[in-house]
C-alpha cells in the first residue's frame, strides 16, 4: 500500500506541492496578503510575532519559519521581510535555500513601500509557482508517512468515539514505520503518568511530567489553579466536568505504542520514527503552526462541537465525534465518527474509513476546510512578554 507524494531532495515527501509566502514579521503580513491573492498555489502564513519580543521567542520564531519553509508540503518559498525586525531572516534565506527548494526574498523598505513589495513579490512568487509547477506524484511508502493530531472544541463524545479513531489510526501508523506527532500538554493534566508509563525509558517518562509541572508552574506564577477548572466554557457546555476527564479523553487519540520521546515547539522531526510528543500549546493557531513545522504531511483533528479551521500547507482533516454537529456542520467535518455512538459502526470501522480517507488526502484529495480556502490565519507559540 502506498500514496502519492512530491518527492523531495531529503527524501521525504510532501502532500502538497505549494509555494510558502513567509512573512518574516507580522508588519509584513499585508503585504504577503496580496501576493497570495494574486497567485495561485501559494500560501501564507500569516502570524503575529517577529519584532519587541525578547531574545528566546525572537529565536523561536526565527527556528519555527525555518522549520515551516523546509516542510515537504512547500515546494518554494517567499519570504517577505519588513528591513528591521527582529527575526533572523539572513538565516532563514540561507538555510532555506540550501534545502535545494527554489528561495526568493523581498524587502518592503528596500523596494520602497507596500506598492512596489506587491508588485515584485506577485513577480517572485509567480516564477516560483511556474518553477514547481511541473512537479509530478510518486509513489511513496507508508513508512514515510509523517502525521500529526489534534482534539479542539471537545465536548464528551471526542473522548468516547473521534479521539479513539485517531488513535486506532495513530497506532496502524506506527505499527507500519511511519511517525506521529501529538501535543497539548494542557491535555495531559490529570493524566500525566498514564502517558508517562508508556514512554521507551524513565528519562522520557520524567520529561513528560516535567512537562505538565512546567506549565503549571507557568499558570501558577500569575496565579491560576489549572487544575481546579475547565479551561473553556465550549468543554463545559459540551459536558466535559474537569480538565482531569478531558485529559484523560484527550490522550487517547494517541494510541497505545510507546512513547518514543519530545520535541521542541519548533523543531522538525527528521528522520525519526514512531510515537512522538512536540511541546504545545492547545490553541489552535499555535499547535497547527507547531504540528506544521515538525514536518506534518498531514493532520487528524478531532471535534465534538465543531472545530473548522486548518493550516495554510497542512492538510486538516475534521473527524467529529457529535452526530449533530455532523450534521450542523456536515461541510466542514470530513469524517463522521459519531456513527460510534449511534451503534451504527465500530471504531475499527471508521478508523479504516479515516486512515483510507487520509491516504487519499495525502495523494491530492482536499479536505472540507481545504476546498473552502478555511486556513488562513496562524500564530506562533511564544512564552515571553512584548516589549
Amino acid at each position: 500500500m502506498k500514496f502519492k507524494g512530491y518527492k523531495r531532495s531529503d527524501n521525504t515527501f510532501g502532500s502538497r506541492n505549494l509555494v510558502a509566502v513567509i512573512p518574516s514579521v507580522m508588519c509584513a503580513n499585508d503585504v504577503v496578503d496580496t501576493i497570495v491573492d494574486n497567485v495561485p498555489n501559494t500560501r501564507g502564513f500569516f502570524h503575529h510575532q517577529g519584532c519587541c519580543q525578547l531574545e528566546p521567542d525572537l529565536k523561536t520564531v526565527s527556528e519555527t519559519l525555518i522549520s515551516l519553509g523546509k516542510s515537504p508540503n512547500a515546494g518554494a518559498v517567499l519570504i517577505v521581510s519588513l528591513g528591521c525586525e527582529g527575526t533572523d531572516t539572513e538565516r532563514l534565506y540561507n538555510e532555506l535555500t540550501a534545502t535545494g527548494k527554489p528561495v526568493e526574498i523581498i524587502c518592503i523598505q528596500e523596494l520602497g513601500g507596500y506598492s512596489n513589495a506587491v508588485a515584485e513579490g506577485i513577480n517572485k512568487a509567480q516564477k516560483l509557482a511556474q518553477a514547481i509547477g511541473g512537479m509530478t506524484r510518486e509513489d511513496a511508502d507508508l513508512s514515510n508517512i509523517v502525521m500529526s493530531i489534534k482534539c479542539g472544541g471537545s465536548d464528551a463524545t471526542s473522548g468516547m468515539a473521534s479521539n479513539l479513531v485517531i488513535g486506532y489510526v495513530a497506532d496502524k501508523i506506527v505499527d507500519l514505520g511511519g511517525t506521529v506527532v501529538f501535543g497539548e500538554v494542557t491535555e495531559f493534566i490529570g493524566a500525566e503518568h498514564i502517558l508517562a508509563k508508556r514512554a521507551v525509558s524513565e528519562e522520557v517518562g520524567k520529561n513528560i511530567i516535567k512537562l505538565v509541572k512546567d506549565l503549571e508552574e507557568r499558570a501558577n506564577a500569575v496565579g491560576v489553579d489549572m487544575r481546579k477548572g475547565q479551561p473553556t466554557p465550549g468543554n463545559i457546555k459540551g459536558g466535559l466536568s474537569s480538565i482531569e476527564e478531558k485529559s484523560l479523553g484527550a490522550i487517547v487519540k494517541s494510541g497505545h505504542r510507546p512513547i518514543q520521546g519530545i520535541l521542541e515547539y519548533h523543531e522538525p522531526i527528521g528522520k525519526r520514527k514512531g510515537l512522538w510528543i512536540k511541546d504545545t500549546p492547545g490553541r489552535e493557531p499555535e499547535i497547527l503552526t507547531g504540528m506544521a513545522a515538525t514536518g506534518s504531511q498531514v493532520m487528524l483533528f478531532s471535534t465534538g462541537r465543531g472545530a473548522p479551521q486548518g493550516f495554510p500547507t497542512m492538510p486538516v482533516i475534521k473527524i467529529c465525534g457529535n452526530p449533530i454537529t455532523y450534521r450542523n456542520m456536515s461541510n466542514d467535518m470530513d469524517i463522521n465518527a459519531g456513527l460510534i455512538l449511534s451503534g451504527e459502526k465500530s471504531v475499527e470501522e471508521v478508523g479504516e474509513e479515516a486512515f483510507e480517507f487520509m491516504l487519499k488526502v495525502l495523494s491530492g484529495m482536499p479536505t472540507k476546510n481545504e476546498a473552502i480556502g478555511y486556513y488562513r490565519h496562524i500564530d506562533i507559540w511564544v512564552k515571553g512578554p512584548v516589549i
